[in-house]
């Protein structure tokens, strides 16, 4: 070996050794980068799916009282002229009073 050699061969292991570092460096802030966008992700899955719900269960009201009146045995009212629009009109209020329970309780 010569002395440009080695003197070469020290500053090849200089600038690995900057290298790495640097690269660590960048991976952490990629880490943490990464972390903060799925905190985020996470966040804002929880808002979509808390407002899925609520609109799954003011569905469910009138979805539950059609079912009932529409089965096949004798039921309360079948016979009345207003029958229709009393169960519609249950159902939409079913419906407005889970909304306003819901909007109560900030779920909306």
């Amino acid at each position: 070996m010569f002395p440009e050699d080695e003197d070469l061969l020290e500053d090849a292991l200089t600038e690995y050794r900057q290298a790495i570092s640097t690269a660590e460096i960048h991976s952490g802030i990629l880490t943490a980068t990464l972390g903060a966008f799925a905190s985020i992700i996470s966040n804002n899955l929880n808002i979509v799916m808390k407002f899925l719900a609520a609109v799954t269960i003011i569905i469910a009201f009138p979805t539950m009282i059609a079912s009932l009146f529409g089965m096949n045995v004798n039921l309360p009212f079948q016979n009345h002229p207003w029958a229709f629009i009393g169960i519609l009109g249950l159902a939409v209020l079913a419906s407005l009073f889970a909304l306003w329970l819901l909007r109560r309780w900030r779920m909306f």
